[in-house]
C-alpha cells in the first residue's frame, strides 16, 4: 500500500521548514529567514510509532499575491494538498493571527481534507501563552502548540495527524496482482511499452516529452499472471524541473515506486546510459 500523505502548509516564513526537518529528523529543506526560500514542494518519509508516512514541504502560501514566484509556490501547495491524506497548518505564535492565516484556513476548509491547526514557535516552558488560545478564531478545532526548533509537541501533532489516518486500508488490488512501476526520463518508450504488453492502447503516446502526465495503471490478467502496470510521467533532473504541472508529475512518479513491487526503468538505446539515468 502506498504511504499516507500529510502535508505541511501555510504562509511564508511560520517554520514550515524547521518543522519539516525536525519531524523526518535530518535537515532537507532549505531554512532560512528570508520568506519564500522553499520554492517546490519537498518530500521525505516519516516515521512514527512504528509507521510510515510521506511529509510534504511546500513553499508559503500568498492566497492574494501577483508575484508570479508567489502564484507559482501557491499553485505547488494547492497540488499537495489535493494529494495529501492530511493537512498540517502552520501558524506563528509570534506574529498572530493575520488576514493570510484566516484565507488560507477557509482554502483548506474548502478541500474536505483533515487539518490539524500547528502553533509554532511556543518555545517558551511553561504553560501557554494568553496569545495561543487567539488560533482558535481559525475555525479549525484545537490548535497543538509547538516549538520545531526545540521538537517540543511534536510527537503531539503527529499523533493527531495519525488519528485522521486509516493505515489499515484495504489495497487497491488483490495481493496476488504484481505491480509494476515503469520509470525513466521523458519521452524513452514507457507509455509505448505498457501498450505493447496491454496489446491495446491504454495510454496516450506522442513524441511530445511529458504527455503521461500523472501515473497511470493498466490492470492485465491473463495466462501470464496479474499485474498492475504503473506508467509514470518521465523523471527529469530537478535543474530541468521548470513547469509547475511537471514537478506535481515527478512526485507522482516518486509515489508509484513507493507503491510498486517491482520498478522498471527504461533507458533510449540510442541515445545511451546517460547521466540522468544513473
Amino acid at each position: 500500500m502506498s504511504k499516507p500523505i500529510i502535508a505541511v502548509v501555510g504562509r511564508p516564513n511560520v517554520g514550515k521548514s524547521t518543522l519539516f526537518n525536525k519531524l523526518i529528523g535530518k535537515r532537507l529543506s532549505i531554512v532560512e529567514d528570508t520568506p519564500g526560500v522553499t520554492r517546490d514542494r519537498i518530500y521525505a518519509e516519516c516515521e512514527w510509532l512504528g509507521k510510515t508516512v510521506m511529509l510534504v514541504d511546500t513553499g508559503g502560501i500568498e492566497p492574494k499575491t501577483d508575484d508570479i514566484i508567489l502564484a507559482q509556490m501557491r499553485r505547488q501547495a494547492q497540488l499537495a494538498i489535493d494529494s495529501a491524506d492530511v493537512i498540517i497548518m502552520v501558524v506563528d505564535l509570534k506574529t498572530g493571527v493575520t488576514a493570510t492565516d484566516h484565507d488560507i484556513a477557509l482554502m483548506l476548509q474548502k478541500s474536505g481534507k483533515p487539518i490539524v491547526l500547528c502553533v509554532n514557535k511556543c518555545d517558551a516552558p511553561g504553560g501557554l501563552p494568553a496569545d495561543f488560545y487567539e488560533f482558535y478564531n481559525l475555525g479549525l478545532g484545537d490548535p497543538v502548540a509547538v516549538s520545531s526548533v526545540h521538537g517540543h509537541g511534536t510527537g503531539d501533532l503527529l499523533d493527531e495527524c495519525y488519528r485522521h489516518i486509516d493505515f489499515d486500508r484495504p489495497e487497491e488490488y488483490e495481493p496476488d496482482f504484481i505491480k509494476v512501476a515503469v520509470i525513466g526520463k521523458p519521452n524513452v518508450g514507457k507509455s509505448s511499452l505498457v501498450n505493447k504488453i496491454a496489446g491495446e492502447d491504454r495510454v496516450i503516446v506522442s513524441d511530445i516529452a511529458g504527455t503521461t502526465r500523472d501515473s497511470t495503471d493498466t490492470v492485465i490478467d491473463d495466462e501470464r499472471g496479474r499485474f498492475v502496470f504503473i506508467d509514470t510521467a518521465g523523471i527529469r533532473r530537478k535543474s530541468r524541473v521548470d513547469e509547475n504541472i511537471e514537478r506535481y508529475s515527478v512526485l507522482r512518479s516518486y509515489m508509484a515506486v513507493d507503491r510498486s513491487d517491482v520498478c522498471v526503468i527504461m533507458i533510449d538505446a540510442l541515445e545511451g546510459f546517460t547521466e540522468q539515468d544513473s
